[in-house]
């Protein structure tokens, strides 16, 4: 497949491409949106929450374009984001010890969504790396952190509004400690 003449067709310039670069850049993009949603979606009286989003958004257009173009992800980024997400862990420190199910009400669902994006975005660099394009340690980097910043936003918010998390416990991994 290739573009027609038709600029109106064409949706990103690099979307007939057969390499995981193009497909990276498209689910950035949609993490992007995601946070977007989330933004749209947050109660007034998260406006902590709202500015941390606010700043990570555009990290995230940052990180679309950091591997095609020039590199916009900074260490300094990482520290920030560091030190959000330990902001927002110590205020639900002993809330959670393992898995959850994804449950709660808007914006937690997008929140998931957001998280699961991030986790495809590192995968998809795995795959651009391994067709030969160097990676950034920062982006992947970036990427996990945003995953487990996105996991902890849904704790802080469900907390806020006094929802209870469903503990999931696998049948696959984690076996009881008493083999009774």
């Amino acid at each position: 497949m290739k573009p027609g003449k038709n600029i109106d067709e064409l949706c990103y310039p690099f979307i007939y491409e057969v390499s995981s670069l193009c497909d990276f850049e498209v689910i950035t993009d949609e993490l992007c949106g995601h946070i977007g949603a989330i933004l749209s979606q947050l109660p007034t009286n998260m406006s902590d929450i709202a500015q941390d989003l606010d700043q990570l958004q555009p990290l995230t257009f940052h990180l679309n374009g950091s591997i095609r173009g020039r590199l916009a992800i900074e260490e300094n980024d990482l520290v920030w984001l560091h030190e959000r997400f330990a902001h927002y862990r110590n205020e639900v420190s002993g809330r959670i010890n393992g898995f959850v199910l994804p449950r709660g009400a808007i914006p937690i669902p997008q929140l998931h969504l957001a998280r699961s994006a991030a986790k495809k975005a590192v995968r998809l660099m795995v795959r651009v790396e391994q067709e030969g394009k160097t990676i950034p340690m920062v982006l992947p980097r970036l990427c996990n952190l945003m995953c487990n910043f996105f996991f902890t936003l849904t704790l802080v918010i469900n907390q806020r509004r006094g929802f209870d998390e469903t503990p999931f416990v696998s049948k696959s991994y984690g076996y009881p400690s008493n083999p009774d």
